[in-house]
């Protein structure tokens, strides 16, 4: 079942992106992650009917998880790096409030990875189309100064957590805080744990970037964007002393060192957030 969320939270996504896509005017052949871009008229009746097959997802996704929950003995989870927010599935409402703040979830992930590559290929990256796909999605954030564009996942992810916990409260999902400080503190948090999403996507760029290094696999696009953010994403490590002959192991020691900080950050926030609850 987790699996099965999972899938449908990229359909979801996929659909959010074509919506926005449209509104963008760009052509949805040219919208993917390994498409181009090319301006088109936006399809505004088309666009509306993306949002409408969104929300029929949602709800009837959401109705699936109350009528087999149980039967399958699966208890929908939303991870949250620092903790995970268990929902009852014999209960409509909260399949439902889980079916939309699990594909949030995955919303906010993919904005923030947006940023990410915002971050690091800057603005020297922007002839490469899928630098274009991140610049138009991110619309004007992508010209905010580095800083502000840098301490927005933290504000947004505690921002969240904070208008969330009122309803989470109320409904017993999670407990109610002693304070508004501890609310606050877990606020933070939740803020820093957002960072660690960025773990997955560099890895998986590091990883196809050191593939490509010795494997040829076409003047394609996409390899062309990911050869530009794996040499920026390793700029730190240039000063170290990381070539065997033809070998360059700087992917293979930014992998684990990205790996190993955001598993003892993980395990550190976890121990911080676990402490607050007592």
């Amino acid at each position: 079942m987790t699996l099965i969320d999972l899938i449908l939270n990229l359909v979801a996504l996929a659909l959010w992106v074509s919506w926005r896509s449209l509104k963008a005017g760009l052509q949805p052949a040219g919208v993917s992650l390994a498409g181009t871009l090319r301006r088109a008229e936006p399809n505004r009746t088309r666009g509306w009917h993306l949002l409408l097959a969104l929300a029929a997802l949602l709800l009837l996704r959401a109705l699936v998880y109350w009528q087999i929950g149980s039967a399958v003995n699966w208890t929908p989870k939303l991870e949250l790096g620092v903790i995970a927010i268990s929902f009852r599935s014999d209960f409509l409402a909260r399949t439902l409030l889980f079916s939309i703040l699990s594909f949030v979830l995955t919303l906010v992930v993919f904005y923030l990875w947006l940023l990410l590559l915002s971050l690091v290929n800057g603005r020297g990256a922007e002839a490469e189309p899928l630098q274009k796909f991140v610049r138009l999605h991110l619309g004007g954030i992508a010209r905010w100064p580095w800083l502000l564009r840098l301490l927005l996942p933290f504000i947004i992810a505690g921002a969240l957590w904070l208008a969330l916990t009122p309803m989470l409260t109320q409904w017993r999902i999670i407990p109610a805080a002693r304070s508004a400080v501890q609310r606050l503190e877990q606020a933070g948090l939740l803020g820093l744990g957002a960072y660690l999403t960025a773990r997955y996507l560099i890895v998986a760029l590091l990883a196809l970037y050191l593939l490509n290094s010795y494997i040829y696999l076409g003047n394609y696009s996409i390899w062309n964007f990911i050869g530009v953010t794996g040499r920026n994403l390793l700029l730190p490590l240039r000063w170290l002393p990381l070539r065997l002959g033809k070998m360059d192991l700087g992917p293979l020691v930014a992998i684990a060192l990205v790996s190993l900080g955001a598993e003892l950050a993980e395990r550190g926030l976890t121990n911080l957030y676990a402490r607050l609850a007592l």
